[in-house]
């Protein structure tokens, strides 16, 4: 009963627009579905991390730490400074900021997941709330976690393919300007948030 309470209320916040679903969708846009896909990856492997690290009791430490949370949370905001400001002066190079390679694109989901501080705190704060009384805590802790990272994989790719089927349209260079110019901003707008509010 607790997993299905949890996906539920995993699946709802997966659909909460952030920067990951903006990442997907602008590299399905630029790049085309596989590397969305590739991004998506990156993104799930973050959060697997993020997981890992509130069963080992990690993240507590983070939201202990006010000079660890900070500097985690200025490296997030910096990095999304930096792919709203490409998105803004380069346009559809800036899917290719990180580099053409798969291994870069990859970089580019785990990164932006990875440095906001802010999914550590939501994994330490929700995770304990559904492992059940007794049960050994990392097990559970990944297992949560497996169920939030397979919702958010399956609604990437949802994102992805529909980003991709529309790609032709949207990918005309006047359209592309202006997705580019909303990106962009949407990005800084997050990097502005994440360094703003504690």
């Amino acid at each position: 009963m607790a997993l299905l309470t949890f996906a539920g209320v995993a699946a709802l916040l997966t659909l909460v627009p952030g920067p990951d679903s903006l990442l997907v969708l602008r590299t399905a846009i630029a790049q085309g579905r596989r590397a969305a896909l590739i991004a998506a990856l990156g993104i799930q492997v973050g959060c697997l991390w993020w997981g890992a690290a509130a069963g080992l009791g990690l993240t507590a430490v983070l939201a202990a730490s006010h000079t660890l949370y900070t500097v985690l949370r200025w490296a997030g905001a910096a990095y999304l400074l930096y792919l709203g400001v490409r998105l803004l002066i380069r346009g559809e190079e800036t899917g290719e900021a990180a580099g053409p390679s798969g291994r870069n694109r990859f970089l580019m989901g785990l990164l932006t997941n990875a440095l906001n501080p802010k999914v550590g705190v939501f994994y330490l704060s929700l995770l304990p709330q559904f492992v059940p009384a007794g049960a050994p805590v990392l097990p559970w802790s990944l297992l949560l976690t497996g169920v939030h990272v397979a919702e958010g994989f399956l609604w990437c790719v949802l994102l992805a393919v529909l980003a991709d089927r529309l790609g032709g349209l949207l990918r005309r260079p006047a359209v592309g300007s202006v997705l580019d110019r909303v990106a962009g901003t949407a990005f800084l707008g997050f990097a502005l948030r994440l360094a703003l509010r504690p």
